[in-house]
């Protein structure tokens, strides 16, 4: 005869406090209490006044009695019980309770308790407050504190997307970040926009619905426009998250010289904001875009669609010891001024630009010395001409094998240092180099800085620029301000060389034209026919302009001033196309025309990827290398429902197998028992992956025994 076994009993008696009406408990018309009996049929409940007892299986009336302790510490908080939120309570104590006793090793026991999930706000908007329900939220809601990148994996209805907004929402009100970006890539089931019906808003509004929905449910809807508006909340699909474009001809600085932006690839150098080497990560075509000019005050300028980004720093953030900020063009048009002063100020390089060395036939200080005061027409002997005896003698020491005798006043012949054996014929040593240089038979209007000594190390460039500069230039001193340095030339090419050698060095330098038929009569020979260009320059602490003694001394007496640049117009310069890159310097600053420093990073920003899924690995990638500064990314997507074309590899999928394990990144997976939709959807995703599990399991079993015949 077999026996039936028997379970351990217990009894167990709860006490409800009087401060707690029994409904609250038990739920009207005790469906609370319903929902209890049915979750512990081995345990008989029974309620009588505000005692409880509970009898049956031991295990089962633990959890019974741990189950109204939860719910009166829910209630201590205010925040009432419902069916769902009891249900969700079993669910947790019974996965706690396996956890512990080894039976779903999987799961682990974290700790958590059903009262600590379901009393955790996130927010609360007109009466409503967002919370997670069920633990695996919390722990996605706990991850998004702790972690830069937490990816949120599972099917529809968990809670993903909705929590993220809650969570972005939470950081925008508390200041831990100054603008919330929401996208997603626009694949839905094979559609393309660009066969739909209506303008580009018009494509991509319904697919981004779901995305303004959640926000109506957490925020005042009145204030939704006013931060749409002002760039604080920013919803748009995944290919115009890139956006942030330059024309496809605007110049890029690279070890090499410039380059047009449109003919980088991913693995070229160009130079950022430390003047060092930096590679390209990507390059994004972005198509037909409208552009603006972006000028500085110093005359620098560059071109970029109206999302292109910039770092910018106004005067009240640099009172206030605050960080430099990222704000898109179009955010800083109508708001360039305060109190008629320019308001948004630009980052400078922070140290030389650092270019590969280049062989050059003459010392760069002497060819500066001869590019200011030296006669390089070749019609007759190089000649230099200088009021200080220390220059001359620089330059000769400068020039092996070339002698500079004084002949009268400022003048000084160069000629070759003769020795025994020579042949009288042999070429000028100085007119030899010119030649090479293509700079024999330049004259003051004419002449240029060649781009072997433009695009040198620091080292020759400041080499130049200090000959140029000992020569034709000097301080200024200004009541009341700091020094600046002042530089002229009757050569336009010249002039702008020179102001490209300042901008290379961290400088700025601005410029301005003296025409000739304005001079005083008398002030100047009547050979000087040509407009006189007279550049302005400031350069940063640790850049000597000056050699000559008394030009240094000078300077130095007076102080120098910090260069600075500020925006000063932003103005509509049509459409063209346009491409955006990404490289890898730490602060995503690079180098663009005139020496101005852009970049195609987000920072300080809370930005979620929802239906993930439908990102090729491509995208996937472009999307996490624009991290920026004080930034935190969350990742939606559900695995099982990919709308990309045949062939395309999730970028979902395969980012799991890449950074799985990577420091600061954080994978939350969510399953079934998460969706806090109606309970039928729960029900349904378990059906649809028990399917699939057996389609799996026949297709292998087929090929099986295939092979086995």
């Amino acid at each position: 005869m077999t026996q039936t076994p028997t379970h351990p009993q217990a009894h167990a008696h709860i006490t409800i406090p009087a401060k707690h009406p029994m409904v609250t408990v038990l739920g009207s018309s005790d469906s609370l209490l319903r929902v209890i009996e049915k979750a512990f049929p081995s345990a008989d409940i029974h309620v009588r006044g505000n005692e409880i007892s509970a009898v049956g299986d031991a295990t089962e009336v633990a959890l019974v009695q741990r189950l109204f302790d939860e719910m009166l510490l829910v209630l201590r908080t205010g925040q009432p019980m419902t069916e769902d939120a009891v249900e969700r309570s079993v669910a947790m104590l019974r996965a706690s309770a396996e956890a512990a006793n080894g039976t779903n090793g999987a799961n682990g026991a974290h700790g958590e308790t059903p009262a600590e999930v379901l009393t955790q706000n996130i927010l609360s908007n007109r009466g409503r407050t967002i919370r997670p329900k069920t633990l695996n939220q919390k722990r996605y809601v706990d991850a998004i504190d702790k972690h830069t990148i937490v990816f949120g994996i599972g099917p529809a209805g968990t809670g993903k997307t909705y929590l993220a907004m809650a969570k972005a929402v939470q950081a925008l009100q508390s200041k831990q970040v100054t603008r919330i970006i929401l996208t997603r890539p626009a694949v839905e089931a094979g559609e393309r926009l660009g066969f739909l019906p209506g303008t580009l808003y018009e494509k991509i509004d319904p697919y981004l619905r779901p995305l303004y929905d959640a926000l109506h449910d957490m925020l005042d809807p009145e204030s939704i426009p006013r931060l749409m508006a002002a760039g604080t909340i920013e919803v748009a699909p995944l290919a115009y998250m890139r956006g942030r474009a330059q024309p496809v001809f605007t110049n890029v600085l690279t070890p090499d010289g410039w380059r047009p932006i449109g003919n980088l690839q991913v693995g070229d150098l160009v130079i950022g904001s430390n003047g060092e080497p930096t590679p390209v990560l990507g390059v994004y075509p972005q198509g037909e875009k409208d552009v603006y000019r972006v000028s500085a005050q110093d005359g620098s300028w560059t071109l970029c669609c109206g999302e292109h980004l910039w770092t910018v720093r106004a005067r009240d953030d640099k009172r206030g010891d605050k960080p430099w900020r990222v704000l898109e063009t179009q955010e800083m048009i109508g708001n360039l001024r305060a109190a008629h002063a320019r308001r948004f100020e630009l980052p400078m390089l922070t140290a030389p630009v650092a270019l590969p060395e280049r062989e050059v036939p003459m010392d760069p200080y002497a060819l500066g010395l001869l590019l200011g005061d030296g006669c390089l027409t070749g019609s007759t002997t190089p000649s230099f001409s200088a009021e200080d005896a220390e220059l001359s003698e620089a330059l000769e020491a400068a020039l092996p094998g070339v002698a500079v005798r004084h002949e009268a006043g400022p003048d000084h012949v160069l000629n070759g240092a003769k020795s025994p054996g020579d042949v009288v014929t042999l070429e000028n040593p100085v007119t030899g180099m010119l030649r090479t240089l293509d700079l024999l038979g330049t004259r003051s209007h004419s002449t240029s800085v060649p781009d072997d000594y433009l695009y040198n190390t620091a080292e020759v460039r400041l080499a130049v620029l200090q000959g140029l500069l000992d020569s034709d230039g000097g301080p200024v001193l200004q009541t009341d301000r700091t020094c600046r340095i002042q530089y002229s030339t009757a050569s336009i090419v010249l002039r702008d060389d020179v102001i490209a050698l300042v901008q290379s060095l961290g400088g700025v330098a601005s410029t301005r034209r003296r025409r000739a038929e304005d001079r005083v009569p008398g002030s100047a020979p009547a050979a000087h026919v040509y407009d006189t260009h007279v550049v302005d320059i400031r350069l940063p602490e640790g850049i000597e302009p000056f050699r000559l003694a008394r030009k240094a001394r000078k300077y130095h007496d007076a102080g120098g001033g910090r260069p600075m640049r500020f925006i000063d117009s932003i103005e509509p310069a049509g459409r063209e196309e346009t491409v955006c890159i990404q490289v890898a310097a730490e602060d995503s600053l690079y180098v663009t025309q005139d020496y101005l420093l852009t970049h195609n990073t987000l920072n300080d920003a809370f930005i979620i990827l929802d239906e993930a899924q439908n990102t090729s690995a491509e995208q996937m990638k472009m999307f996490l290398t624009r991290l920026g500064f004080d930034s935190k990314i969350v990742i939606t997507g559900d695995v099982t429902q990919v709308d990309l074309p045949s062939g395309t590899k999730s970028g979902l999928r395969q980012v799991q197998d890449i950074l799985e394990g990577v420091d600061d990144v954080h994978f939350s997976r969510l399953t079934s028992q998460d969706v806090v939709r109606h309970k039928l959807v729960g029900r349904i995703v378990d059906a649809y992956e028990q399917y699939e599990q057996d389609d799996s399991r026949k297709d292998h079993d087929g090929r099986r025994g295939r092979n086995g015949k």
